[in-house]
């Protein structure tokens, strides 16, 4: 059964959850390691655009899958339409993304990754990305829907915030 904040204040944590708490640090070399893994002309790029990580946090969802609208983009980051939308406005200002027109719906804009910054972007989001992978290639299929609503679970929370 979950726990339940009490009424005075945040509770304390439990043996088990403070040893998934401890293993949080252990991440944050990796995580703001990140613009040491950029490759020189991704980092000056996104350093001339005034670029951040939330910048770059949309740029994976249009690799994996792409065109999208900014809707689906706003949707599968669990942002809202207008936040999203500053960010592709950002991507698309800085050339990092191209917009377009959908042919199959003229009303609907599709967002991509721009063809000259695609190898760039492909190579630095496969080094970031290669311990998750090594890591979920390592779960079943029941722990890796487990892994994913944890952490959406952990998300929704930090921006309920």
């Amino acid at each position: 059964m979950p726990h339940r904040p009490a009424a005075t204040g945040p509770r304390v944590p439990t043996l088990e959850e403070t040893e998934i708490i401890g293993l949080i640090p252990l991440l944050q070399s990796h995580l703001s390691r990140a613009w040491d893994d950029m490759s020189g002309d991704l980092r000056a790029h996104f350093e001339a655009h005034g670029l951040t990580a939330r910048h770059g946090a949309v740029l994976p969802q249009l690799l994996a899958e792409q065109p999208l609208t900014v809707s689906e983009l706003a949707r599968r980051m669990r942002l809202s339409l207008s936040t999203a939308s500053e960010l592709v406005g950002a991507l698309s200002r800085s050339g990092l993304v191209e917009r377009g027109e959908d042919p199959a719906n003229r009303r609907r804009t599709l967002v991509s990754i721009a063809p000259r910054h695609r190898p760039a972007l492909e190579e630095f989001i496969a080094r970031r990305s290669a311990p998750l992978l090594r890591a979920l290639d390592g779960l079943s299929a029941q722990d890796r829907a487990g892994f994913h609503a944890g952490l959406t679970a952990w998300v929704r929370e930090v921006q309920a915030r």
